[in-house]
């Protein structure tokens, strides 16, 4: 997550704040009212058969150190399946990246595949956040010695061809950039469609950004990427920064007890020192952990407690407003712009942040 650049308004943006394979843990098997009630409905039919339910997923990551502690997560939950770990590049480069997501993998126990993915982004650029992460994404502290490596094949057809192969069963996780997915979309999009859901962590949901006052680092490291999967149709479930703060967020104290609790907290907590150095030099004690956070909503029954159904638009024209997600809420009527959309994407409004660190800890011990 980095912290600068130049965006551009557009008539829409005053719009914003109205809403505009291999087993790891798996141990076995309208009006505005009721836009929101059914968004509701749906996230909680997806999260309470959460716990019992076989899940398949696959996780798309550009490895820093809120996504190794979310891969962890993952890997600790004995219902879900990870079909396979895609990387890109993002927090770090594409062959840091891989090597942060071998080393997270192995410290949870779990042995599913990485696939290396996108090196650089659908334009060609790239913006990375070492500034924030360290030069190697996990707080620089000599914590990346992965035994395995990578598989030969490519992240892109690795996700094309497990979704096709497990029509209407494969959820994608997504906690960097959205390049990898949209490039799978662009390539085969008859077989995206069999995609059972995509769980994005970006934009600033309804509240500020952390790249620009108004966007959010994954989507804004590639704006185009996230265009491209937003207008894909397919069905999106977004958790923004908004859901990250207050609460939620890990305090001093929180690492301390996180650090002493096992090899799997120590190496958390050591990968966050350049990430917290970051926050108290912005004058914040309390750190944001938003993959980690976005990867409980994917997997935790009752953890998402409020969303509403929307469709989403990207601003890729440079600017003020650069990479800027707008949300259009479904059923809503607005009074210059015709809200005929599809609302394919479900916005998560509210979440148990009370419980977010117990969570955690209880799920490494």
């Amino acid at each position: 997550m980095n912290i600068k650049k130049h965006l551009k308004a557009i008539l829409c943006a005053s719009l914003t704040v109205t809403l505009c394979v291999p087993l790891c843990a798996y141990s076995g098997a309208s009006d505005e009212k009721q836009s929101e009630t059914k968004a509701t409905e749906a996230a909680s039919a997806v999260t309470d058969t959460a716990a019992q339910e076989h899940r398949k997923v696959i996780i798309d990551t550009d490895t820093g150190a809120d996504d190794a502690s979310a891969l962890i997560l993952a890997a600790k939950q004995e219902n879900v399946e990870i079909l396979g770990v895609t990387v890109l590049v993002g927090n770090v480069d594409l062959e840091q990246s891989t090597k942060n997501a071998l080393a997270a993998l192995e410290i949870a126990g779990c042995d599913a595949p990485v696939y290396k993915g996108s090196a650089d982004t659908i334009d060609g650029t790239v913006k990375t956040a070492f500034s924030v992460f360290g030069n190697d994404g996990m707080g620089d502290a000599d914590l990346i010695h992965p035994q395995k490596q990578a598989e030969d094949g490519d992240a892109i057809d690795f996700i094309i061809d497990t979704v096709k192969n497990n029509p209407g069963e494969v959820e994608i996780i997504a906690v960097g950039p959205a390049t990898n997915i949209a490039k799978a979309i662009q390539k085969a999009p008859e077989d995206m469609k069999k995609v059972k859901r995509i769980w994005s962590m970006g934009t600033a949901g309804l509240g500020p950004g952390n790249a620009s006052p108004v966007a959010e680092f994954n989507v804004y490291a590639d704006a185009e990427a996230y265009k491209i999967m937003l207008d894909s149709g397919l069905p999106v479930t977004v958790i923004g920064l908004d859901m990250c703060g207050g609460e939620a967020q890990w305090t001093d104290a929180q690492f301390e007890e996180l650090a002493a609790l096992n090899d799997t907290g120590s190496f958390v907590a050591a990968s966050f020192g350049k990430i917290r150095e970051f926050y108290k030099s912005n004058g914040s004690e309390d750190v944001m952990n938003c993959d980690t956070l976005a990867m409980m909503c994917a997997l935790y029954p009752g953890f998402v407690k409020s969303t509403v159904n929307t469709h989403a638009s990207c601003i890729i024209e440079q600017g003020e407003t650069y990479s800027q997600v707008i949300f259009y809420k479904e059923g809503f009527t607005y009074d210059i712009v015709k809200n005929e959309f599809d609302c394919n994407v479900v916005l998560v409004t509210e979440v148990d942040k009370a419980s977010y660190f117990k969570n955690f800890m209880d799920a490494i011990r």
